[in-house]
């Protein structure tokens, strides 16, 4: 292992690997110019670790934005997430701004279901030190076990786990704008997700002029591109059903363990989810209700979407119509016997199926509108 100031020294002999400023997109002008943020956030100085104290091993991770270490912070196994530094003057305000920003975002949220921020540190290096999770990426885990799918019951609780990190960002003006499998990881033993990576989270206060194309074009919602064309840099207004649609790609991965958009390069899938409405088949023996859970967010019109405290409630409720067991799956006449043994289960699915029907018709009159 070496230390933060040790690494510094190493990275400054190896070839620089950001790659072109326009990977930079939230701070290039139109006319290709760097702009950096005017709003300047601070890091809370109890917030900060000491440089000295921490110790980078491995690699684990790569991004765009910087690399992933296992690491030691004092007695404590972390995550450290060594970010880029820039090679200009601009570009390094451009990314300290943007180091800050997630340091404030990942410091005022806490949930069971988010990555557990530890400290962050400015110099020499920019760092965030986060709980090392010794689960793999949901990315990995689904490839690793292809060509099978997930349990139902599995599939449903890690969305559930993915809903209730989502809601808890949303209730605190979060926008995260990069849901993707990659960026959610397995605890040890499996059973849960948690969310990770707010390199490209805002408060949706700033939304209004947010830059366009920031998460990765197979999970990003159409409301990101430009109605004429892909380019990058370009303004568009949105809000935090962005996020919704991801999450109903990410659901239907998780139903189906396929990559979305199969066969086409990631400018195929964007122009094609933006442009065609084209969406990733279902599969032919999915649920109907299952199936409206997963169209209802990535249906075009985000403003029938539904939030991610509907989510909760609609995966909830049909977690609730599934028999306990999936090797012998009873008939339907068994799984109504099963649920009518329990008052409050009848009176819940009865109470959401009302909701599904509700939503069923605004949606249908939604499409019926679109149609004419």
């Amino acid at each position: 292992m070496m230390s933060c100031s040790e690494k510094s020294r190493e990275r400054e002999e190896e070839e620089n690997p950001v790659g072109s400023v326009e990977k930079y997109v939230e701070g290039v002008s139109r006319n290709g110019s760097i702009v950096v943020p005017s709003t300047q956030l601070s890091i809370d100085e109890r917030v900060l670790v000491d440089p000295k104290q921490l110790f980078i091993g491995t690699k684990i991770g790569e991004g765009a934005h910087g690399k992933v270490y296992e690491g030691r912070y004092g007695d404590q196994l972390v995550a450290i997430k060594v970010l880029n530094g820039g090679n200009t003057s601009e570009e390094r305000a451009l990314l300290e701004s943007r180091f800050v920003r997630e340091v404030v975002m990942m410091s005022r949220v806490k949930h069971e279901n988010l990555v557990k921020f530890i400290g962050a540190c400015k110099d020499p290096l920019m760092v965030i030190v986060s709980e090392l999770l010794p689960g793999m990426s949901l990315r990995k885990y689904l490839v690793s076990i292809r060509p099978k799918v997930l349990d139902l019951h599995v599939a449903l609780n890690y969305a559930l786990d993915i809903a209730r990190a989502m809601e808890c960002l949303h209730a605190n003006g979060i926008i995260h704008r990069d849901l993707k499998p990659d960026n959610l990881l397995l605890t040890a033993n499996q059973k849960s997700v948690k969310l990770a990576d707010f390199g490209l989270a805002r408060e949706e206060t700033l939304t209004e002029m947010m830059t366009a194309e920031t998460g990765t074009y197979r999970w990003m919602a159409p409301e990101l591109y430009s109605t004429v064309t892909l380019r990058q840099g370009e303004k568009k207004h949105y809000n935090n059903k962005v996020d919704v649609y991801s999450f109903g790609i990410v659901l239907w991965e998780l139903l189906t363990n396929r990559m979305p958009f199969e066969g086409m390069s990631n400018l195929q899938a964007a122009y094609a989810a933006a442009f065609k409405q084209e969406r990733p088949s279902l599969p032919d023996d999915i649920s109907p209700d299952l199936a409206f859970i997963v169209q209802s967010c990535w249906v075009e019109d985000s403003n029938m979407r539904p939030s991610f405290s509907q989510i909760i409630r609609m995966l909830t409720a049909y977690l609730f119509t599934l028999p306990p067991s999936l090797p012998s799956v009873p008939a339907a006449e068994s799984v109504e016997q099963t649920v009518a043994s329990n008052g409050t289960i009848v009176e819940f699915s009865a109470r959401a199926k009302g909701k599904f029907a509700f939503l069923r018709q605004l949606f249908a009159a939604k499409k019926a509108k679109n149609s004419q």
